[in-house]
Formats: C-alpha cells, sequence, structure tokens
C-alpha cells in the first residue's frame, strides 16, 4: 500500500454527494477513412480484453469507507478489476449533435465513482455527426491533476495515423519518475518517517511561509499595492451552494489569436485568457442585475511538477488575481487584469520550490475547511471562480487510425464555487470547458458565448485592422 500525500488526502476528505471530487477529460475522433461499420464496437471489445492495467488505473482505495479515507488514505491493488463496469460503450440519439453530446456528457459527469472500485470510468460515444465518435474518461482528483492527466492521455496517443492495434489507457505503463518521500508504503514506520520529514521541511520553511503568509495579510488591507489577497472577492451568484448536477459547455479558438493579443497588448497569454473570462462574467452578471461593485477574483492553478516527473497525484499551487469586473471599459480591465496577474506571479515566484507544497496547503486550507466545515457557500469566498490553463500536445494525435479532432476539459466544482473554467491546447487550438452547477448557474452556456464574442471585441480594439474570416470558433458543445 502507498500513502496519499496531504493535497491528494484533501480531495477524498472534502467528496460529497452534491460536490463528487473527480476531473474528466473528453476527446472528439473522427473516424478513420474506410472504418467498418464495428469499428467502435470492435475498439471497445479489444480494450476490455487487455487486463494489463498500470498504475494509478488499478489501484483502489485501501479503506473505502468515510473515516477510512479521511483517516488513513491509501492506495493498493486491485487483484480483480472489472473492466465491464469500468469501460462504457454508449450512443447518441440522432442528430448526434453537440447539444446532445454536451447532455449526455453533462450527466455522466454528474454521477459519482464508486469508492470501493479503482475511481476512473472510460465511456466510448458513437453516434456524433459528421463520421465522429468521442472518449469521455473521469478518474478522482486524489489520483490525477490537470497537468499529469493530458500527460497521461497523451502517452496513449501516437503521431501515427495508421497505426492500430494499440493498446488501452489503463494498459500504458507511465514512464520512470523519481522517488518521491510521499510515496513510502502505507505503514506505522513509514507515517511517521514521513510525518517527521514533513516537520522538518516545515520547520525550514517557515519563515519563509511566514513572510508569504504576511503578505497577502498585508495586500488584504492595502490592496492597492495590487497584490491580491484570499477573500477579497464579492460574494456574487457564483458562490453560493451546489447541487450534484453538472452543465459542460466548451469553445474552441485557434490558438494563434490569443497569442496575437497578447503579444499585441504586452502581456501573456494566461493575461489573454483571464480577460476573455473576467469580460463574459461581468456580461453575464450584468444581464442577471447581478454585478457586484467590486472585482470577481480567479483562483488559478499552477504546475510545479518537474518536466522529468512524469507521475499522477496532485502537484500544483496556487495564485489568485483580479478579473476587474467592476471595470467598464475593456482596454482599462486588460490592463488591471495584467497588473493583478503580475503581482501574484512575482509573489509565488519568490518562494523557494521545496515551500511550494506548503504554501498551498496554507492558500487552500481556508478553501478545503470552508467544504469540511459545510461553510462553503455560505460566507466569503476564498475566491470567486477558478481558471486555469492547462498546456496540451502540439502535434496531431490518432487512436486506431481515428484522428483527434478536439480536446475538452470538464472539471470539478464545489460550494461557493458554482463555476469552472479550464483551457487545453492542443494542435494549434485552445479548447476552453465550462463545467457548472446546473441549479446554481441555468443558463451558463451564456458564459462560454460570450467568451468567444469578448475575443473578438478585444481583437477589434487593439489590432490592425485586416481581412480576415469570421469563422474562428468551431461549433461549441452546450448541454
Amino acid at each position: 500500500m502507498a500513502r496519499l500525500n496531504t493535497l491528494d488526502a484533501s480531495w477524498l476528505a472534502v467528496e460529497s454527494e452534491d460536490t463528487p471530487m473527480h476531473v474528466g477529460n473528453l476527446q472528439i475522433f473522427s473516424l478513420p477513412e474506410g472504418a467498418p461499420e464495428t469499428y467502435l464496437r470492435d475498439m471497445v471489445l479489444r480494450m476490455k480484453e487487455s487486463h494489463d492495467v498500470a498504475a494509478p488505473w488499478g489501484d483502489k482505495l485501501a479503506w473505502s469507507g468515510f473515516l477510512g479515507r479521511v483517516i488513513a488514505p491509501a492506495w493498493k491493488k486491485d487483484k480483480d478489476i472489472d473492466l465491464d463496469y469500468h469501460v462504457r460503450h454508449s450512443a447518441l440519439p440522432r442528430p448526434g449533435g453537440e447539444r446532445e453530446l454536451g447532455i449526455l456528457v453533462s450527466r455522466l459527469h454528474s454521477n459519482p465513482l464508486d469508492f470501493s472500485r479503482p475511481l476512473w470510468e472510460c465511456h466510448v460515444i458513437e453516434g456524433l455527426e459528421n463520421n465522429r465518435f468521442a472518449l469521455y474518461t473521469k478518474m478522482h482528483h486524489s489520483m490525477i491533476d490537470g497537468i499529469s492527466g493530458v500527460r497521461l492521455m497523451q502517452r496513449v496517443l501516437t503521431t501515427d495515423p495508421d497505426r492500430r492495434n494499440m493498446p488501452p489507457p489503463w494498459a500504458v505503463q507511465p514512464k520512470k519518475r523519481r522517488a518521491h518521500k510521499g510515496d513510502r508504503e502505507a505503514s506505522v514506520p513509514g507515517a511517521f518517517a514521513q510525518a517527521m520529514d514533513a516537520l522538518k521541511l516545515q520547520v525550514d520553511m517557515a519563515p519563509r511561509l511566514w513572510q508569504a503568509g504576511n503578505r497577502l495579510a498585508q495586500s488584504a488591507l492595502h490592496p492597492e499595492d495590487g497584490l491580491t489577497a484570499p477573500f477579497t472577492g464579492p460574494v456574487s451568484i457564483l458562490n453560493h451552494r451546489v447541487k450534484g448536477q453538472r452543465r459542460l459547455a466548451t469553445q474552441h479558438y485557434p490558438v494563434d489569436r490569443i497569442k496575437a493579443l497578447a503579444h499585441a497588448s504586452g502581456g501573456s497569454l494566461n493575461d489573454i485568457v483571464l480577460y476573455l473570462c473576467g469580460t463574459a462574467l461581468r456580461r453575464f452578471l450584468l444581464e442577471q442585475n447581478s454585478l457586484p461593485d467590486t472585482p470577481l477574483t480567479a483562483g488559478i492553478p499552477v504546475n510545479i511538477r518537474p518536466a522529468d516527473d512524469q507521475g499522477t497525484g496532485t502537484q500544483i499551487s496556487f495564485m489568485i488575481a483580479s478579473l476587474a469586473t467592476n471595470e467598464a471599459d475593456p482596454l482599462n480591465r486588460l490592463q488591471h487584469i495584467k497588473e493583478s496577474s503580475r503581482r501574484a506571479k512575482e509573489h509565488l515566484q519568490k518562494l523557494p520550490k521545496k515551500a511550494l507544497t506548503q504554501y498551498t496547503m496554507l492558500l487552500m486550507s481556508p478553501y478545503i475547511l470552508q467544504l469540511m466545515s459545510g461553510l462553503g457557500g455560505r460566507m466569503r469566498p476564498v475566491f470567486n471562480v477558478t481558471i486555469s490553463n492547462v498546456p496540451g500536445p502540439e502535434e496531431t494525435l490518432y487512436f486506431e487510425g481515428a484522428k483527434l479532432e478536439a480536446t475538452y476539459p470538464v472539471s470539478l466544482i464545489a460550494h461557493g464555487g458554482a463555476l469552472n473554467i479550464t483551457c487545453l491546447s492542443y494542435a494549434g487550438t485552445l479548447n476552453f470547458g465550462y463545467t457548472g452547477c446546473r441549479d446554481t448557474l441555468p443558463s451558463m452556456q451564456k458564459i462560454a458565448v460570450y467568451t468567444g464574442e469578448a475575443l473578438d471585441e478585444l481583437e477589434a480594439l487593439i489590432l490592425p485592422p485586416k481581412p480576415r474570416k469570421t469563422a474562428g470558433r468551431k461549433k461549441s458543445i452546450e448541454a
């Protein structure tokens, strides 16, 4: 058995009926030319025949009950995994459009995982119009984060369109990685040694963590210095209690459009993503007569995984930035976002790498305590909305000759944060996945549409006029 580290275990601790803590990925493929009618049926059968299940797909909780997964969270190998349960084949009702796909994936993402089994499901979905099919995979956040999830699925795919008889995702052995102290056996000596290592690191890093925490506290008292602190965002309609049912929407843009705006504005690609999301949220809240006087804030996950670490588990830190939703002028809004983002990055970069996990727990502990205590959605949020940008593969990829056309993240939400926006780059495109609470945000699809319109508006404001095609994005998924 292997113990979970503190951050991974926290996702198990905050799991509830209304807040399942799994993340997903929706991949859309075009069938290879000349594919037989039984192509997908045969593919699913081959997938289920592969019983050589690699980690983390073959791991399950040693103790699946609530107390077991909170007090003694550990993984053990499932020696009798039931692939008929984990791998499922579905079909869309006609006409098999983006809307039908969105409705199905929203429903699948709403269902919690079975804690007595390995914490994942894989759904092959046929019947998508224009000779396409989809692959929706979900896995608990205690097993995987966004970066490792992309790498995990990327290892399955190939750049060779002629390759066949490929192994399914769960049969691909992960690359060897450096040993981590958090990977010790789940034994009393192992737990003691891990606790001693953590205590020593806490003592060594305490002065730096104290300085970082004090800096955040000062910025809360003096917001004019530009660093956005936790709990400084307003209570908005995004920040109430959520229920278990989810909605999914997507948008799909050429990444060159985003990069051109970043270059012209002197900002980063992430700054433009924050601007587009903040502008869409401002318009959405104005229409709901619910725009707060103070700006919404975004919690932004930051990858701290070494480039050569191909393992899974959560290795992220967090920063908080203003979305300047109180600023009516688009260019002023962009400038405020750039400055807030720059200050947040500088604050994070001043910390030693060894202190980042401890800093993340310091920053996220109020958020986790809100959820565990039942106060999430009943008090001021730590931040208003989660917005993340995950780098994906740059080359066109294939599986069994089927071309991967697009890939969308499907994330998690929790009490106090009814919306999550995650972007994933792939082969020259930037794919936005919007995951929201079906009941709290019944018109969430508008936010996705407004993001595209914000992109058009910003191009008109800061790029030199030139003739270009208006069809810059593909049809979106809405449910």
